[in-house]
């Protein structure tokens, strides 16, 4: 008779032992997925603009042709990730000028017409500005002015 009553006890003291084990996990995990839904959003946070400036180069206005005979002049801000890769990007201002009139040069007056245009170019000189770059990246590409001619 006594074995009879050490089985429930073991049987009871098991049950409480795994569901104690449940809830801890299910509190731990709980825990991280509150950590990191809060750690994202701190991520996602758009840069306060001393942030860009600080992290920006300025292509000087240049002057080149379109592929359509026109003539354009066009200046640049590059925001990069971080300073890190701005100052890279400051070395490598040749480069990025070199496919600025690279791409320039493929395009006519009329590829640059409207705001459709406009993103388009930023968005290829972005592309191809990344490839360039070892440490960091581009984040976006302003035009500070234009003029064709």
């Amino acid at each position: 008779m006594e074995n009879e009553q050490k089985v429930p006890k073991n049987k009871l003291l098991t049950i409480m032992i795994v569901l104690l084990a449940v809830i801890l996990l299910a509190g731990t995990i709980a825990v991280i997925i509150i950590l990191r839904a809060s750690g994202g959003e701190e991520a996602q946070k758009e840069p306060s603009i001393d942030e860009v400036l600080e992290s920006s180069v300025d292509i000087p206005e240049m002057t080149t042709n379109l592929a359509s005979e026109d003539f354009i002049r066009i200046s640049f801000k590059i925001q990069m990730d971080s300073k890190e890769a701005m100052e890279e990007m400051t070395k490598r201002d040749f480069q990025a000028k070199d496919i600025i009139i690279q791409k320039l040069s493929e395009m006519t007056a009329d590829d640059l017409k409207g705001e459709a245009g406009k993103q388009k170019l930023t968005e290829t000189l972005k592309t191809n500005l990344n490839s360039i770059m070892q440490e960091g990246k581009v984040e976006k590409v302003y035009i500070t002015s234009y003029i064709i001619q």
